[in-house]
C-alpha cells in the first residue's frame, strides 16, 4: 500500500549509470519515496551520499525486498537478474520499471509478461528513446515517406577504461546487438507498425577478454511483411572504429528522414553515455523532381539543439512511470514490444551462431 502522504515507495535496485540517474528523478520528484538501494559494491553508498545520506541501503535484493515492502521496484542490474527480480517483485505486489532487455532471453521476457498481467502490476520497460521529443518526432516524421521503409541505423562504441569493464560485464550474459539493438529495434518496429518475417546477422569476435561464445561486432537485417527492411550495427570494445559510428535514419518513397548530429556523432564520442541520444537536428529531404528533374523541394533542416539531456530523459521516464501507476495506464501493447523488439534481437544472435536466416 502506498503511505499517507499518498508517494509511491520504490526501491533502487542496481546503481550504475542508469541506476543512479533512475534513482536522481525518484529523489527529486513530488510523487516518489525511495525506500531503499540495492547493490553489491560501494556504489550505493556514492549514490546515497550525493543525495544527502538519508536513504536505507542494502547489499541483498530478496532481504531489501522483504524488509521495505515497496509499491515500486526499480531495476538497473546486469541483464541476467532481470526476470528474476522483475517476477519477485510483482509477485510481492511491486509495480516494475525495469531497463531494457526486459530480460536474457525470449522465453524468461514472455514470463516477466505473464505475470506482469496476472498480477495487475504495471511493468514499465526502460526504452529511453521513447521519451525523447527528438526521436519521437523522428518517428513521426518517417510516416509520411511511403512505404516500404529503408531503415539504418548504428551505435558502434569505442570504449577504453570504465566503459570497457562495462562492455565486457555485459557481454558475459548478451552481445552488442542484442543488448543495445533492442532500442533501435524498437524504433523500425514503430516507423512500420508492420510484422517483422525474417533475422539475418553477422558477427565477430575481436577479441580473447570476453566469452567464446559472444561477440563484440553484430550487424542484424530485418525484414517486414510490408517490404520494409532495417539493419542495425553496434561494436563494443578498444578496437572499434569512430568513423560513421553514429547513423541513424530512414528512407522511403517520397524521400528521407535522418538524424544529423554533428557534435554527438564527433570523434572521441563513441563512448559517452550522454552523447547517445543526442539528435541536435533532423534533416528531411524530399524526393519529388520537377519539370526537369531536378529537386522540386529544398531540404529542410529541424534544429532540436534544445532537447533534454541524459538525466533530463530518465526524468521522463519516471515520470511515466508514475502516471502509469496513477492512473492506472494500460500497458498491454508497450509490454508486447518490448517482447517483440527483443525477439527480433535474440533471431539475430542466433542468425550470427548459426549462419543462418531466422524466420519469426
Amino acid at each position: 500500500m502506498e503511505k499517507e502522504n499518498n508517494k509511491v515507495r520504490v526501491l533502487v535496485v542496481g546503481c550504475g549509470n542508469m541506476g543512479a540517474s533512475h534513482a536522481w528523478a525518484y529523489h527529486k520528484m513530488d510523487g516518489f519515496e525511495i525506500c531503499g538501494i540495492v547493490s553489491r559494491g560501494k556504489s550505493k553508498e556514492v549514490l546515497n551520499e550525493k543525495m544527502g545520506n538519508v536513504y536505507p541501503l542494502f547489499d541483498d535484493f530478496e532481504t531489501a525486498l522483504a524488509a521495505t515492502k515497496p509499491d515500486a521496484v526499480c531495476i538497473s542490474t546486469y541483464p541476467d537478474t532481470h526476470e528474476e527480480y522483475a517476477v519477485k517483485s510483482m509477485e510481492a505486489g511491486a509495480h516494475v520499471f525495469v531497463e531494457k532487455p526486459i530480460a536474457s532471453s525470449v522465453k524468461g521476457a514472455e514470463h516477466v509478461q505473464e505475470v506482469a498481467l496476472k498480477t495487475g502490476k504495471k511493468l514499465v520497460v526502460g526504452y529511453i528513446l521513447r521519451h525523447h521529443p527528438s526521436w519521437i518526432k523522428f518517428v513521426e516524421m518517417s510516416s509520411d515517406l511511403g512505404k516500404p521503409l529503408v531503415m539504418r541505423m548504428n551505435l558502434n562504441q569505442q570504449s577504453d577504461t570504465a566503459m570497457w569493464t562495462l562492455h565486457r560485464n555485459l557481454m558475459a550474459s548478451l552481445s552488442p546487438i542484442v543488448d543495445c539493438g533492442v532500442h533501435y529495434i524498437d524504433v523500425m518496429c514503430q516507423m512500420t507498425r508492420s510484422k517483422p518475417t525474417q533475422v539475418y546477422a553477422i558477427g565477430a569476435r575481436l577479441t580473447d577478454e570476453i566469452p567464446a561464445y559472444n561477440y563484440n561486432y553484430g550487424n542484424l537485417q530485418i525484414r517486414f511483411e510490408d517490404g520494409s527492411v532495417g539493419w542495425y550495427e553496434a561494436g563494443w570494445g578498444p578496437m572499434v572504429s569512430e568513423t560513421a559510428f553514429f547513423v541513424k535514419d530512414v528512407v522511403g518513397p517520397k524521400g528521407s528522414v535522418s538524424i544529423v548530429a554533428k557534435e554527438a556523432g564527433g570523434t572521441g564520442k563513441s563512448g559517452s553515455i550522454e552523447a547517445h541520444t543526442k539528435t541536435e537536428s533532423i534533416l528531411r529531404h524530399h524526393s519529388a523532381l520537377d519539370e526537369n528533374e531536378k529537386f522540386a523541394l529544398e531540404d529542410e533542416w529541424l534544429d532540436l539543439t534544445d532537447e533534454p539531456d541524459h538525466q533530463g530523459l530518465c526524468d521522463r521516464e519516471q515520470a511515466y512511470f508514475l502516471k502509469a501507476i496513477k492512473e492506472d495506464i494500460d500497458l498491454s501493447d508497450h509490454m508486447e514490444d518490448a517482447v517483440t523488439s527483443l525477439r527480433i534481437a535474440f533471431a539475430a544472435d542466433e542468425s550470427v551462431k548459426t549462419g543462418q536466416v531466422v524466420r519469426l
